[in-house]
């Protein structure tokens, strides 16, 4: 395996713990700010942010944003509208168990569009790896108890969250196209974050017209800020590099490991107990993840 890979699976590896830093700085804060401007600031934020990062990519950004910019909306549109502004709205009608469990599937979602949009084959070790860790999702989040299921009962947040899972695929899979590819990983962040922000701000002036509230203490501007950095910034940017390094798919099952950062952040820094059906969740996933990604030419170098 090259240089390059070794160091994606790694990356890919740590980035769900960024992800899961939502639990921490998240908790408050999505209750007190209005959704769609906290998912505004947010994106605002990170585009204003990565300016210094960009400034010698500006006329390869110029020409990218004026040849692809429907390409690009949509990507801001799928990313950040609804996997961020919506999922927010989302969880005022749902539970976070119950939207993290189907928000769970969005890697199976990457096998499937991927293979619908580039026609790649999904193998059977990518298949039983993925079962066996969304298994492992499911234990930790109905806490070890099946029958948790039966008394669940759609509505209209766990239907955001099927959406959300989906825009999840697609944004995963249309971050490798062909058109993007001069682009660097900082340059394409930027353009993508900048799309979000602007397809979000129409959402977040109705909100705000209707009174609808923005951070007002020290504590949410605090915990916005967390978001911006570690939820965001070097989420999404280490999201993105394992997917133009590895491909959507292989990239999307790492994902599998935000629950499994989320118990350890949960027991970190909420003060929640470490149970058995952690334990087991968290063997499944990672078997699973191992199952999926393990390098195939290592196992037929392995074979006599």
């Amino acid at each position: 395996m090259s240089a390059p890979k070794v160091l994606a699976i790694a990356i890919m590896v740590a980035t769900p713990a960024f992800f899961s830093t939502n639990l921490v700085f998240g908790r408050h804060v999505v209750a007190e700010v209005a959704p769609f401007t906290l998912a505004f600031l947010r994106w605002a934020a990170v585009a204003i942010l990565l300016l210094p990062f960009v400034g010698r990519e500006r006329e390869l950004i110029h020409r990218a944003a004026l040849a692809h910019w429907r390409l690009l909306s949509f990507l801001g549109f799928l990313g950040m509208f609804v996997c961020g502004g919506a999922v927010y709205f989302a969880l005022r009608h749902t539970t976070a168990t119950n939207g993290t469990l189907i928000y769970s599937a969005s890697p199976i979602a990457i096998l499937f569009i991927e293979r619908l949009v580039n026609g790649r084959s999904i193998g059977r070790r990518e298949s039983i790896g993925s079962l066996i860790a969304f298994a492992g999702v499911a234990v930790i989040l109905l806490k070890g108890d099946a029958s948790t299921l039966t008394g669940w009962r759609f509505n209209a947040g766990d239907l955001v969250f099927v959406a959300a899972a989906i825009a999840w695929g697609w944004y995963s899979v249309l971050q490798r196209d062909a058109r993007l590819a001069p682009l660097s990983n900082a340059a394409l962040f930027f353009l993508v974050s900048a799309a979000g922000a602007a397809t979000l701000a129409p959402a977040a002036l109705a909100e705000t017209l209707i009174g609808g509230m923005w951070p007002a203490t020290p504590t949410a501007w605090r915990d916005l800020a967390g978001i911006v950095v570690f939820s965001s910034l070097i989420a999404f940017s280490g999201f993105q590099y394992g997917v133009r390094t590895l491909g959507a798919a292989l990239a999307g099952t790492f994902m599998y490991l935000l629950p499994v950062w989320g118990v350890a952040m949960a027991v970190a820094f909420l003060g929640e107990s470490f149970q058995r059906f952690h334990a087991a969740g968290i063997a499944m996933v990672l078997a699973g993840v191992v199952v999926a990604t393990f390098p195939a030419s290592l196992l037929r170098r392995r074979q006599p």
